[in-house]
Formats: C-alpha cells, structure tokens, sequence
C-alpha cells in the first residue's frame, strides 16, 4: 500500500474512535493485531500493556471508556514512511474512579500489513497518566 493509503487508514481509525464507533475501528486491525497502550503504564492504568487480537484490543477501548472522560484527543500529525504512520498529537482526559486528570502530548505508531494496522504502540506522559489513575490516598 501507498503511504497515502496507509495514512488515511489510521486517520480513518481515529475518526471512528472520536465518534465513538469502536466495531468500525476494529474492522480496520487485522485479526492478529499487536496492541500496546499506554507504554509505562502501571498496573492503576487499566488499559495499559499490551493486548493481542480484535477481541483483546475491544476489551482496550471497553476499559478507556469505563475509566476515562476525554476533554480533548487530537491528532495533529500523520507522519509515514512504508508501511508504519506516526500520530503526533495531544489529549487530555480525566480518570472517573479518581476525578484526577492527564494532559499530555502522544505519539501512536501504526504499523500496516496487508491493507489493515496490525501493531500499535501509544508513547505518551505515561508518569501523569500514572498519577491520574492512582488510587485516591495513595499519596499523588
């Protein structure tokens, strides 16, 4: 696939996620998709660590949804070279079982085979996601 395809694939992913319409972002993986949110995440942040498979990287966004309220999620950049997009960008969110929030700027590496992102990584300020999800009293 073209660079430009690959790049409109992920767009088209984080389009489906800011509408809320998660079966069409899974339509998008392939079915061995390699899912790893949220690089450094502790063990607080739910949707941290790496997932593997559609039905593994459902139960991702099933647990964003559960534990956090975006404010802002924006993707500003699309960056490809061959079959892997960069997603530079910026979110802020806040933690409903804390009330704390996060607000960080993120990269998401996509990588494309066979037409369908078949890995993602989530880089972000994984110390301020940490302390947003930790547990009220634990000393943040």
């Amino acid at each position: 696939m073209s660079e430009a395809h690959n790049i409109k694939l992920v767009q088209d992913s984080f389009a489906a996620f800011s509408k809320g319409d998660i079966a069409a972002l899974l339509d998008l993986l392939s079915d061995d998709v390699v899912w790893h949110g949220v690089y450094g995440g502790s063990a607080d942040v739910p949707q941290a660590g790496e997932r593997r498979g559609r039905a593994a990287v459902a139960e991702f966004f099933k647990l964003v949804a559960q534990n956090t309220e975006f404010a802002r999620f924006e993707p500003q950049q699309f960056v490809a070279t061959g079959d892997t997009v960069v997603t530079l960008g910026h979110y802020e969110g806040r933690v409903k079982t804390t009330g704390r929030s996060f607000d960080s700027d993120f990269a998401m590496v996509s990588a494309i085979k066979n037409g369908r992102i078949a890995r993602f990584q989530e880089f972000t300020n994984s110390a301020a996601v940490n302390a947003a999800f930790a547990p009220v009293g634990a000393g943040v």
